[in-house]
């Protein structure tokens, strides 16, 4: 499988997994037929009949044992696994997720929190492990909650209880171990060893290095609100056949949300906040929209194609204006199959690429369009010997979302020592440079560092009327407590094909 999501051979649509039993990791006979499609499949049966072995926990350590499931996983795509459960609520898996939570994360709806769960660590676990063996164990209801997002809207966020994120990170990191082998490489998002800047950098490398001139830049409606539970259960069941790992996922499912002190049900989605929930999120997509794109870019696209996905925002390229018309036409019947949607105000077709420019300047229509891809705004540009590239910088709203947080934040601190206030400025512009320091961005780092500076004069001036703080104390303190900017990331290419290692069919 290389980046962009292609195979060594053609997707082949298998039958329905009812045909053949479930097997065990240790199956030595695989299957007929390939897994890859998913559509129109019922539900697993499941095991009637388990045998003890089944729930004997493995004696291996739980990296070996996760290393046990991906190659068993990898070596037979149509293994169903039969014997998962034990493998998340092994004690030392359950005291690693617990490792693994902020200890400042905010308590779920029984208020029990990181450092006093920790006090008696290890008969909590045993617990915890015990009810999770004996099928004791109950989802609670997860805690609404509200973020602003950066055009001014509120997200809706749960936040599960600790002991239900320690499972739910447990049972991640098996199935995990799972669906890694399944996945397609043009998929990023919520991915180990994946990043948002590997989805830019393949991005930016497929528009430059392939004849690509038309971009759909595309968004699904309240993906995560709008995922289907019988659907996503009947993906889990093409791989998984533990009728307990099934069982827990419906629990969490259905768990409800707690707001204003009201339990509402829920009949679709699953809640942002919880660890279990990305991954969800990517086998719903990977199922109802990556295979399904893999196969239309083999059988029906008639020039090239490019596709980068990062959750539930994705772009996808095209040669020829027809292949991108009738691809967004499939697409909406196709997600519609699914209860999903594009969204009509985030989805866009756009000419774009390295003859962009001059064909709308034949046409007398301008510059060509943008578009927006994981912060930053995209742009047909040119370098200095005159090749086509893509401009990136950092979205408008991104930009003047920050200043407003440093603006709210300096008010908040003005009248603390100067040595802390610079710390933390520190801290902000440092976290904004990692993300947003690409080549080609340097005036907007500068510009960001100077209207934070000035930012800071003017808390500084609020803080009474006698204040007398002058612009030069300003800018030693800038010079003392905030980094000057400076690029942080390389180049799309060297990243890329130092990754790939030459492998990528963007070469």
């Amino acid at each position: 499988m290389n980046d962009h999501g292609k195979s060594d051979g053609p997707i082949v649509p298998r039958k329905s997994a009812n045909n053949g039993p479930a097997r065990r990791l240790d199956s030595c006979h695989p299957p007929a037929g390939l897994a890859e499609s998913a559509e129109g499949r019922g539900p697993a049966k499941g095991n009637s009949r388990q045998s003890p072995g089944d729930r004997t926990q493995s004696r291996a350590t739980p990296s070996a044992a996760l290393e046990r499931i991906r190659q068993a996983a990898s070596r037979d795509k149509t293994l169903r696994l039969t014997a998962l459960w034990h493998h998340v609520y092994d004690v030392a898996r359950l005291e690693a997720a617990y490792r693994a939570i902020r200890p400042g994360a905010a308590p779920g709806v029984d208020g029990q929190t990181w450092k006093a769960y920790g006090e008696a660590l290890e008969e909590n676990l045993a617990d915890l492990a015990d009810r999770l063996k004996r099928g004791a164990y109950r989802a609670p209801p997860v805690k609404r909650a509200w973020i602003p997002k950066a055009d001014g809207r509120q997200r809706p966020i749960g936040i599960p209880t600790l002991e239900d994120k320690i499972v739910q990170r447990a049972a991640s990191e098996v199935l995990q171990a799972v669906y890694e082998t399944d996945f397609l490489g043009f998929s990023y998002g919520f991915r180990p060893g994946r990043s948002t800047h590997q989805a830019l950098d393949a991005l930016s490398v497929g528009l430059t290095r392939r004849p690509i001139s038309w971009v759909l830049d595309a968004d699904i409606r309240g993906f995560f609100d709008a995922i289907d539970h019988e659907w996503l259960v009947k993906f889990l069941e093409h791989r998984i056949a533990d009728r307990r790992v099934i069982r827990h996922v419906k629990k969490w499912l259905r768990a409800g949300v707690l707001e204003d002190g009201h339990r509402v049900e829920v009949e679709a989605g699953t809640p942002q906040g919880g660890s279990i929930s990305p991954l969800l999120a990517n086998i719903y997509l990977h199922y109802a929209f990556d295979l399904w794109v893999h196969q239309w870019r083999q059988r029906h696209a008639a020039g090239e194609m490019i596709v980068v996905r990062y959750a539930d925002d994705f772009v996808v390229g095209f040669r020829h204006r027809a292949d991108a018309e009738r691809f967004q036409e499939a697409l909406a019947r196709r997600l519609a199959k699914f209860h999903l949607e594009l969204h009509p105000d985030k989805t866009r077709l756009i000419e774009f690429g390295r003859f962009a420019a001059e064909r709308r300047k034949r046409r007398s229509q301008g510059k060509p369009e943008t578009f927006d891809f994981l912060g930053f705004t995209h742009a047909c540009g040119r370098t200095r010997q005159g090749y086509f590239t893509v401009h990136r910088r950092p979205v408008r709203t991104r930009l003047r979302a920050k200043l407003v947080t440093i603006r709210k934040g300096l008010r908040q601190r003005m009248h603390l020592p100067i040595p802390e206030i610079g710390r933390w400025l520190g801290t902000v512009v440092r976290g904004w440079y990692a993300y947003f320091a690409v080549p080609g961005t340097y005036r907007i780092l500068r510009k960001f560092r100077e209207q934070t500076k000035w930012l800071w004069y003017r808390a500084m001036h609020r803080r009474s009327g006698k204040d007398r703080t002058s612009w030069e104390q300003v800018h030693r303190w800038m010079d003392r407590y905030v980094p000057a900017p400076r690029i942080m990331h390389p180049y799309p290419s060297v990243r890329f094909d130092g990754r790939t290692r030459g492998r990528s069919p963007v070469r």
